[in-house]
């Protein structure tokens, strides 16, 4: 699919970046949970959990790459769950690190921050 002129080309570079960002983190998530854990400070690893963490990166950030060539219709709806997505994961991200959770969650925190800003400002100019 051709891109659509009407789509910002900023826009389409984030998405891209989405894909690789999510991909350097989705892949280990899947296959090595409790070995790539430990490294962010992690001391327990639900490998169930952190591989559907990482099955919830491969989805979302395949379908940014995927439809990084889309329509101003489809980048709206992509948008709005990347909003609610990230929204959720800095709460999840919070909430765990009140709970005691180690200090490299902070940097995930500010990932997941940054993409929730890129989002937004975007959305409001596809409005």
């Amino acid at each position: 699919m051709d891109a659509s002129p009407d789509v910002p080309k900023g826009l389409r570079t984030w998405f891209v970046i989405h894909f690789a960002v999510d991909i350097v983190f989705a892949v280990p998530l899947l296959l090595v949970p409790k070995w790539i854990l430990p490294l962010f400070g992690w001391s327990a690893v639900d490998p169930i959990t952190s591989r559907l963490v990482g099955a919830a990166l491969l989805g979302i950030g395949g379908a940014s790459l995927m439809e990084h060539n889309a329509g101003r219709e489809v980048f709206r709806a992509m948008l709005g769950l990347r909003i609610i997505w990230a929204t959720a994961a800095l709460v999840a991200i919070a909430l765990g690190i009140l709970a005691g959770g180690p200090a490299t969650a902070w940097l995930f925190f500010a990932i997941f921050g940054v993409f929730l800003v890129v989002w937004i400002r975007y959305q409001r100019v596809l409005v």
